[in-house]
């Protein structure tokens, strides 16, 4: 009998619950409708109360509960995760309202938002690089604020993320064998960041990329690569000594050594082979060009007796006189 006493006050509660949420969405009394709202957002109901601070908008613009409504309707919002919305009212409440207590806790809250909207590092990091910029507007809007403690260390955690994102681009060319995208983009890294704490892993994919270069480059390049793979490796072990990347560095740069000890032999046998190739074509082409020159003078020389023969005809013709003209005796 308790149980079934207790189940119906439950019911008796809800019912009522239920019932004051749909009064105030139809009702147009703005204090019932703000106090059903206020109460919602009191016990933690996000959606209820925004469904309710929707509808009071309208009612309140002008009035002195307007700022109160538009604050609870940011926190609401945040609380219900929705911090790009969130965001922008805790904004708009700091612009609009700069003489509000509130104020400053709202524009800390917006830039709080951004933090909150950030994109796992895998996603477009457009977001991220919001997030950096508003928290950094707060910083040097409130610089003695007490909540400035901490803006510096999310700063810091969303430029990790960008580094992060940026390195694991790098190191997904490195895996894909596009060593040349890879030696770049995460060249790339270190001049945009150039305090990460990803510097020794970097350096090893780096140097690891120029040496895949190096030992998989064409003819023309190889020399190139080879000694740009070698200084390399002498920087990973000056800046990282005594580590897994120093002893890495050691190690390629012994294999280095000997590909371009044996790069050298074979371009010592190349540059020969194309020496002979290079004089025989000379003398094919000294040949070619020795017999064309011939043909051409018999072919100039047949052209001047054919000019000579056709002078002297002509010479003929006009040195020989026309025939007497012969008349005949008509009948």
């Amino acid at each position: 009998m308790k149980k079934y006493i207790l189940g119906l006050f439950a019911v008796a509660v809800l019912s009522s619950c239920v019932s004051q949420q749909e009064k105030a969405m139809k009702s147009a009394d703005k204090n019932f409708i703000l106090k059903a709202a206020n109460d919602n957002f009191a016990k933690k109901k996000w959606k209820n109360a925004l469904a309710l601070y929707d509808r009071l908008a309208n009612l309140v613009a002008g009035t002195d509960d307007f700022p109160n409504v538009g604050f609870n309707t940011a926190y609401a919002n945040y609380y219900d995760k929705n911090y790009k919305l969130a965001g922008h009212q805790f904004k708009n409440f700091a612009v609009s309202f700069p003489k509000d207590p509130r104020s400053e806790e709202a524009a800390y809250m917006s830039a709080l938002c951004y933090y909150e909207g950030s994109m796992d590092y895998n996603l477009d990091q457009s977001s991220t690089e919001l997030a950096i910029n508003e928290l950094q507007d707060f910083l040097n809007n409130y610089p003695n604020s007490e909540r400035s403690k901490n803006i510096s260390q999310l700063v810091d955690e969303l430029s990790y993320k960008l580094e992060f994102k940026a390195y694991e681009n790098g190191r997904q060319y490195f895996k894909m064998g596009d060593y040349k995208a890879a030696n770049v983009a995460l060249d790339n890294v270190l001049n945009d960041f150039p305090s990460t704490k990803l510097r020794p892993k970097i350096y090893d994919y780096i140097m690891k990329s120029r040496y895949s270069l190096a030992s998989k480059s064409i003819y023309g390049l190889k020399d190139e690569r080879i000694e740009s793979a070698i200084a390399y490796t002498k920087l990973v072990e000056k800046e990282l000594p005594n580590t897994e990347y120093s002893k890495t560095a050691v190690e390629l740069r012994a294999r280095l050594e000997k590909e371009k000890q044996n790069f050298a032999a074979v371009k010592k046998i190349t540059e020969a082979r194309i020496a002979t190739m290079t004089e025989r074509q000379k003398k094919e082409n000294d040949k070619l060009s020795e017999k064309e020159k011939t043909e051409q003078q018999a072919k100039d020389q047949i052209s001047n007796e054919k000019k000579a023969m056709q002078i002297q005809r002509d010479s003929a013709a006009l040195s020989t006189p026309p025939p007497a003209a012969t008349f005949k005796i008509q009948r």
